[in-house]
């Protein structure tokens, strides 16, 4: 008997259902949002994409392919005119920087849509309106409607859009179709051929901090992934950015030039006059003082812009243009939301610090922030047991990840695949099976040595660790490395985004 993988058959059972949806001479109305979600699972996960895509000095057909799918889904790219926009894209931060931008603007009184990747939990989290992720009943809709077009369109078998292309078109249907503002948009990856750089005229650009991370696709010099993420810019539109390495400040200046666009590297936040500084930002984490800076500067510049189209044809959803005002800054930075990101959640018997930290850079800021966390802890001194969950996914230099986490005294560390053990059909991978996945956690804990064991999904290793470890003794349990994998663990401690754990 032939036993296929595990990830072959979650493939299986989604083309049934896509299947039976063609057949339905596009009635979606009886399939569900788990459907919906299995569909799109099956077209292509980012993994798979990064690891077929062109190199970085190769033909790139993304924005052509882009602009395709769009026409045959209804969308002219001069459609997306209509849609005021601010960019962003970088190596690190980026997914911060949109949310505090989100979160300065809706302070402001503005109606936002927001969009971002990875998601933690479920799909809906990549596509905001207000603060608020889409519902299951308008994404399952929306999806089918999307879906059945571009399937009746085929030129071939398999030509249609891969996963993240296929959501950002969606994300374009429903921004255009929503009551918004302001759309803020957040690179996928690279920027150059990002498909979400089918954008022509977005109302200004941010850049974050740059690092090497996606160096098969983006090259591996500073410069070349400078190169990458400064595609977004555009003529006549005034672009932000953060201190860069001077490698990259120079190909960022240089690319300004040659697009014709306004480049300028934005102020500290020490030279606003806040109420209180530094501000209290909602983000935990030194390093979101810079993020807020950019967010500060954008967030300006769009209201800044708005108010000067308003005696023309922008009329804001709340009919009053509210102007740049630092307090209502202040109230955006402090409400800001965003789980998986230097978070803190206190279970009932231990306490859970989450950072998606993908690149070298990343991890040294994670380790920064979680011994400077463990400091002012006052019940939490040298004998606080500190436990390790960490996996990587891709090429990713783990072995590096692994020597900058030694700088602190884990008791163990444990090494798991980004698999909840909660069934989630938003996290179904199809790109590795559980045991490809379980190989490399070996690698890891080989690498790591003495004190290191693997463990088969997150519910599994919380549960050890709720055993092994008493509540007076409150183990302070670091979960890092994939973002993917932080997800994971929400879906065990904090399923609904809550902020708060009662694991």
């Amino acid at each position: 008997m032939i036993r296929f993988p595990r990830c072959f058959s979650m493939i299986h059972s989604s083309l049934k259902v896509t299947q039976r949806a063609m057949q339905s001479n596009g009635n979606s109305s009886s399939f569900t949002y788990q459907d919906a979600v299995r569909a799109l699972n099956s077209l292509q996960t980012n993994a798979a994409y990064i690891r077929t895509a062109p190199k970085h000095n190769a033909v790139n057909t993304t924005l052509r392919d882009t602009h395709k799918y769009l026409a045959r889904s209804g969308i002219a790219v001069d459609d997306l005119d209509s849609l005021a926009v601010i960019h962003i894209a970088g190596t690190k931060g980026k997914g911060s920087t949109c949310a505090l931008v989100d979160s300065i603007l809706r302070a402001h009184g503005f109606r936002t849509a927001l969009y971002t990747s990875p998601h933690l939990i479920t799909v809906r989290e990549r596509i905001k309106i207000n603060g608020v992720a889409i519902s299951e009943e308008d994404f399952t809709k929306h999806f089918w409607k999307l879906y059945n077009c571009l399937d009746a369109r085929k030129e071939r078998p398999g030509d249609m859009p891969p996963y993240f292309k296929f959501l950002t078109i969606l994300m374009f249907h429903l921004f255009l179709n929503s009551a918004i503002d302001v759309a803020i948009i957040e690179v996928g990856i690279g920027g150059e051929y990002d498909c979400t750089n089918v954008l022509k005229s977005p109302m200004c650009t941010g850049i974050t901090a740059l690092g090497l991370d996606h160096t098969s696709m983006l090259g591996d010099t500073l410069s070349s992934i400078a190169w990458q993420k400064s595609g977004i810019f555009k003529p006549n539109v005034p672009a932000f950015t953060v201190e860069q390495p001077p490698e990259a400040m120079e190909v960022l200046n240089k690319r300004a030039v040659e697009k014709n666009c306004p480049l300028t590297v934005v102020p500290d936040l020490s030279t606003y006059q806040w109420t209180k500084f530094p501000p209290d930002i909602g983000i935990l984490g030194d390093i979101q003082y810079e993020n807020a800076a950019l967010a500060v500067k954008l967030g300006e510049t769009w209201i800044n812009s708005a108010k000067t189209q308003n005696n023309e044809n922008f009329m804001p959803q709340n009919g009053n243009l509210q102007g740049f005002d630092l307090k209502r800054v202040e109230m955006g930075l402090k409400d800001c939301k965003c789980p998986g990101r230097t978070q803190v959640l206190h279970g009932k018997s231990s306490d859970y610090y989450l950072d998606g930290a993908h690149t070298i850079d990343s991890m040294k800021v994670c380790v920064q922030w979680f011994r400077k966390t463990q400091e002012k802890k006052n019940n939490c001194k040298k004998n606080c047991k500190k436990i390790l969950i960490f996996n990587s996914t891709g090429n990713r230099a783990s072995s590096q990840h692994l020597d900058i986490l030694r700088e602190i005294p884990f008791v163990k560390a444990y090494f798991v695949p980004n698999i909840s053990g909660k069934n989630c059909t938003d996290q179904e991978n199809f790109t590795t099976t559980s045991e490809e996945q379980q190989k490399k956690c070996q690698l890891h804990c080989n690498i790591w040595g003495k004190g290191g064991v693997t463990g088969k999904s997150l519910l599994e290793v919380f549960e050890r660790i709720r055993e092994e470890f008493s509540e007076e003794e409150r183990a302070q349990v670091l979960v890092t490395g994939s973002l993917h994998l932080v997800g994971a663990a929400l879906n065990v401690l904090d399923p609904e985004l809550t902020m708060k754990t009662d694991f």
